[in-house]
Formats: structure tokens, C-alpha cells, sequence
């Protein structure tokens, strides 16, 4: 059954996977450009001044089979799916609204995993200028929010929490961008995004 709004709100339940669709914003603000971003940073969904970080050594090679191996796993339980209605220019805020509603509600920040079907969220443009090897590193890390965008899907791990920006126009990277983001929320999946465009891609069975 299509995705229907309600009131706002970031939960998990204990119960099984279900759907929790909630009302978003469909209007944006413009996004400021980011400054480099520490590790002591609270909110890393929201772009501030600070200390630019050295590169830290490369990551360990990631798997060469087209998925990580966790991703493969067939017996995990579905995710619970919540809904946060926003147009396509709103998706970036309304994910960033979500990240820092699920930090206040006590989630740590390697929890949680942000994509985009779009342009690239700003903090992940700017974790890239330092570099790949310094960009993936940190998703190893596993100690911070990871921001990332479609053609990055293969490298992700699993997370907790995916939260995912509907901020294209639909087509194939976002059937790849949910189903990939299905594969790796471990318990909490939260799409932003127009609901018809979301419900159709779910009900093709992404």
C-alpha cells in the first residue's frame, strides 16, 4: 500500500519492520558552502569553521566482488522504513533535519549513513577535496557520519540507520540508491523525497 503522511517523528520499534511515513518540508533554503570539518564537530550535518584535517593513510582495500560482503547477507530482518515527504530542492535539508533529530534522540554519529540520489550532499564534496584515499578512510573509521552518492554504492557498509535524499529526478540511480540503501540499514531506513516518485520505485520492489 502507497506511503501516506503523518505527523513527524524518528522512531525504531522492536516489533518488526514497518512503514512510518512523515511530513517534510517541500521548500529549501540556500545551502551554505562547508568549511573543513573536525572530528570534534557535533553536528556534521550542518557545515561549520574549523581546522582543515590531514589525510589520514589509506584504507584498507575494499572487496572487488561489486558489494561488501556484509551487504550480502540474506538473513538480516528488513529495515523499518519512515517517509519524510520534500520536493527534490528540499530532500538535502529535510535529511539533514533527520540526522540531527536521530543524534539528539541519541544515535552516534558512525551509526548513521546519508545518500543521495543527486548532486552530492556539500559535506560529502568536501570530505572528497582531501583526497579519496582520506575520503574512504573515514567511512572505514566508522566514527562519524558518512555521506555519500549513488556511484559510491558498491564500497558502502552496513549502518543502523540509512537516511536517503531523493534530491534527482527519478530514474535509475534512485531504483539503485533505495535498494542499495535497503541492503544496508540495519534497522532504520528514512527516505526524503516525493512521496508518488518513492512509493513507485518501493512498489517496484526496490
Amino acid at each position: 500500500m502507497p506511503l501516506t503522511p503523518e505527523e513527524p517523528q524518528i522512531h525504531e520499534s522492536a516489533q518488526g519492520p514497518r512503514v512510518t511515513p512523515a511530513t517534510g518540508r517541500t521548500a529549501s533554503t540556500p545551502r551554505p558552502v562547508p568549511g573543513p570539518r573536525s572530528a570534534a564537530m557535533p553536528r556534521p550535518g550542518r557545515p561549520g569553521p574549523g581546522p582543515a584535517r590531514p589525510a589520514p593513510p589509506a584504507q584498507r582495500p575494499h572487496s572487488t566482488s561489486g558489494q561488501p560482503q556484509a551487504a550480502r547477507s540474506e538473513n538480516r530482518f528488513a529495515p523499518q522504513i519512515q517517509l519524510i515527504p520534500a520536493s527534490a530542492a528540499g530532500a538535502l535539508d529535510a535529511a539533514d533535519e533527520a540526522v540531527d533529530l536521530l543524534l539528539d534522540s541519541g544515535r552516534a554519529p558512525g551509526d548513521i549513513l546519508v545518500l543521495t540520489t543527486g548532486e552530492q550532499h556539500p559535506w560529502a564534496v568536501h570530505e572528497l577535496t582531501f583526497g579519496e584515499a582520506a575520503y574512504w578512510a573515514q567511512h572505514e573509521a566508522g566514527d562519524d557520519v558518512f555521506f555519500a552518492g549513488a556511484t559510491a554504492m558498491d564500497r558502502l557498509k552496513i549502518r543502523p540507520v540509512v537516511v536517503v535524499a531523493v534530491n534527482g529526478d527519478g530514474g535509475d540511480a534512485v531504483a539503485r540508491v533505495l535498494s542499495g540503501a535497503r541492503e544496508r540499514a540495519g534497522a532504520l531506513l528514512i527516505v526524503c523525497g516525493d512521496p508518488q516518485l518513492i512509493n513507485a520505485e518501493l512498489g517496484a520492489g526496490v
